[in-house]
């Protein structure tokens, strides 16, 4: 359904993001963003003289109701545009409905690649915009032996079989491979970090999500196993979750993504200053965070220039956009769908903040296919900003 006849109606904006559940951590901060996002562009006049108008919500962490939320916003409240997804799981259940309704999803979310939809803008990291830089990190500082763990769905599974294809690139060795439930137990997390812990390898790679997260990372802790020679590494880590970590547990482990709060520009500044006046000075802003606060303002613009919310006209505008992000200047790839996006990678200190250890310095072409699968070959996707 559309809007562009009735030169006064809001633009409506479906939002998805999981408030309860066992990614509720991870979804609250993209949620926080996008909310903020609305009300910084409607302060500022709406679109083409029209608010955006936010729908909300809760599928608590559960595909099956992101679908049943999707179907609702495209079938019955009259919305073509919806902001969501965490889990990869949630995103292929809401893709295809988007295809159906003639939809669009924004997907500010990392994830395992290897996907494309023209009814999908996916704004989070694809896979050489993070985890190519986070193994050539490692295998640099840390040793060429990695020890895998993950979330029992299809994320981490894509995931660490991308990690292992680029440690075995480097001639490295996977020392074991491990999956857990979403809702991991305490006693389940103690005796995987004894298996680390018997069998040292040189870091242990992590694509465990949501509250499982800190369920492993404070066993490691328990164990004695030291981050500062065997780090656990991840992608999903982020400020959000080493609050629920602790800084005493979190220091020393390491994480790669386009964004994080200790990013030193203006853009980023000026949003943490209006993320904390509104949701608090202990509310963490994320990678996903970021990604949901700038898509926003990409999908405004492309409102703007079309004048319509026909999905069509939409997508022909929004390749025309850029914004000034917290993380840099961003822009959607015509050719995919993906993200012009810039990739660093962080490792927590004493107080729980990420340090930044390493900076592409220059915004880097999506490639969600990785094209080039071996450790360093990022670098050719390196498009000038």
């Amino acid at each position: 359904m559309s809007f562009d006849k009735d030169e006064k109606a809001p633009w409506k904006i479906g939002v998805l993001f999981s408030q309860t559940g066992v990614t509720a951590v991870a979804e609250r901060p993209q949620l926080n963003a996008t909310l903020l996002a609305i009300d910084q562009i409607n302060g500022a006049g709406g679109v083409a003289g029209r608010p955006l108008e936010p729908v909300v919500y809760d599928p608590a962490s559960d595909p099956k109701s992101f679908r049943y939320h999707a179907e609702r916003l495209l079938g019955e409240d009259g919305v073509t545009i919806i902001a969501g997804c965490y889990m990869s799981s949630t995103r292929k259940a809401v893709v295809p409905v988007a295809e159906q309704y003639r939809g669009l999803l924004l997907y500010p979310t990392l994830y395992e690649g290897f996907e494309y939809s023209d009814h999908c803008l996916y704004t989070g990291a694809a896979p050489n915009q993070n985890i190519v830089q986070l193994a050539t990190y490692l295998l640099e500082h840390f040793g060429d032996r990695v020890y895998l763990v993950g979330s029992n769905y299809v994320y981490p599974y894509e995931t660490n079989r991308i990690m292992s294809d680029l440690f075995h690139s480097a001639h490295g060795d996977v020392v074991d491979e491990r999956y857990v439930p979403l809702n991991v137990t305490a006693e389940a997390c103690a005796q995987i970090a004894q298996d680390i812990k018997r069998k040292q390898p040189d870091v242990v790679f992590s694509t465990i999500v949501g509250s499982a997260t800190s369920t492993l990372y404070r066993a490691y802790h328990a164990a004695g196993l030291d981050p500062r020679k065997i780090p656990i590494a991840s992608l999903t880590t982020t400020e959000s979750e080493v609050q629920e970590i602790g800084a005493e547990a979190a220091e020393g482990h390491i994480t790669a993504a386009p964004y994080f709060q200790t990013v030193d520009s203006p853009e980023n500044r000026a949003f943490l200053a209006a993320y904390n006046a509104r949701f608090g000075d202990d509310v963490a802003a994320t990678s996903g965070a970021e990604a949901a606060y700038f898509q926003m303002y990409l999908i405004a613009e492309a409102l703007e220039r079309a004048g319509t919310d026909r999905i069509e006209d939409v997508l022909a505008n929004v390749y025309k956009a850029e914004f000034a992000a917290p993380q840099g200047t961003v822009r959607v790839d015509p050719e995919n769908n993906h993200t012009y996006l810039w990739p660093r990678v962080g490792r927590v200190n004493a107080q729980g903040q990420f340090e930044l250890v390493w900076e592409s310095g220059a915004w880097v072409k999506p490639d969600p296919y990785l094209v080039a699968t071996a450790v360093g070959e990022w670098g050719a996707h390196v498009a000038k900003a």
